[in-house]
């Protein structure tokens, strides 16, 4: 079965302009085939009902990357959400299902230093006293260095790696409102370094695979978003590639023309349709989409839940971690089974 004729053509990557936000506010949406030079979204114009006095105080930044390494799989972050910062640390061991975290809160949220974009060694920095973060940023020839360490009265982790895509990005900025943007690059990479992770050291090999999330934008005060991606590697036209994919629902306007669904392959990536995700129970999701691309089980061994309640603000977001099982599909209908990967998910609500 073929499912070119489901797939939008503006989801095709277009050449990337020099800024993100044209010379009068508003923003260039689409898919674009590498990164931006600049992303000045402090200068959107009106992005939300709010007068551009409080767009920094709207505006939601932040560099995650996600490791699959051996028995371990990592996930790291540092967010600026302008009335605050965090850095956040999560280990999943995969032996135990069970995940183990540290989290900082940083207030100024300038601690959380987001960079501007991810050339020419740009830094991305937690600059809090108990979770240290690192990115050191050069997409421009497909590389980047993360490296940190946490550690609180039990538990303790150092890490550092340096990764070499090995796919093409995705990058999008898709529409919330009129003007209103939600910016996402992800890559794929291969992985050199390692993980100690209480006392217990983890070497990179040559399956161990990493995803680079950076993230902009301009949420609505209520919002929601889902989301399941794996990386890895897998038996693909008869030798082992480097394989994952991308999976989110969230406020898009249209999610046929503006959503970030996509396989990754080994030097290339093909994309898929809208999804809907069912949350059958507290730990299995079910994500399908309409046309057959795509179905999948997410089979949830543990998770790292941050709860905020305070005033107007609220937030309940979960980060999981757990089994796949079944498949997506190449838009050639050629089918990629899911079968015993390992997942990360979010769930994430937010009042802000």
């Amino acid at each position: 079965m073929s499912f070119y004729d489901v797939l939008s053509e503006k989801r095709k990557a277009v050449p990337t302009p020099d800024n993100v936000i044209d010379e009068l506010g508003n923003c260039r949406f689409g898919t674009f085939d590498k990164e931006f030079k600049n992303m000045d979204f402090l200068k959107v114009n009106k992005p939300s009902r709010l007068p551009n006095f409080f767009n920094k105080a709207k505006l939601t930044l932040w560099e995650a990357t996600e490791i699959h390494m051996g028995d371990l799989v990592l996930l790291t972050a540092v967010c600026d959400m302008a009335l605050f910062g965090t850095a956040l640390t999560v280990v999943y061991d995969k032996r135990t299902k069970k995940c183990t975290s540290w989290q900082e809160m940083m207030i100024p949220s300038s601690k959380a230093e987001i960079a501007p974009n991810l050339l020419n060694g740009s830094e991305t920095v937690s600059h809090g006293k108990k979770v240290k973060l690192r990115y050191i940023n050069n997409f421009q020839r497909g590389e980047a260095i993360v490296s940190g360490h946490a550690e609180n009265n039990a538990d303790w982790i150092d890490y550092r790696v340096k990764l070499e895509r090995v796919s093409l990005p995705s990058i999008v900025n898709i529409p919330f409102g009129a003007n209103r943007p939600l910016y996402s690059q992800k890559d794929l990479f291969r992985v050199e370094g390692y993980i100690d992770f209480n006392g217990e050291r983890f070497f990179a090999d040559e399956n161990t695979t990493a995803i680079i999330d950076d993230h902009r934008g301009y949420y609505p005060r209520k919002s929601h978003y889902d989301w399941v991606t794996t990386m890895g590697r897998k038996e693909i036209d008869g030798r082992p590639q480097y394989f994952g994919f991308n999976l989110t629902r969230n406020q898009s306007i249209n999610q046929d023309d503006f959503n970030e669904n996509l396989i990754w392959f080994e030097g290339r990536t093909t994309l898929l349709t809208p999804v809907v995700f069912k949350h059958e129970t507290p730990n299995l999701w079910h994500v399908v989409d309409t046309h057959g691309m795509v179905d999948l089980k997410f089979d949830i061994g543990d998770e790292f839940l941050m709860r905020v309640a305070a005033g107007v603000i609220d937030i309940n977001y979960h980060i999981t971690f757990g089994e796949l099982s079944g498949f997506v599909c190449d838009p050639a209908g050629n089918q990629y089974s899911l079968d015993g990967m390992v997942g990360i998910g979010e769930d994430k609500s937010l009042v802000f």
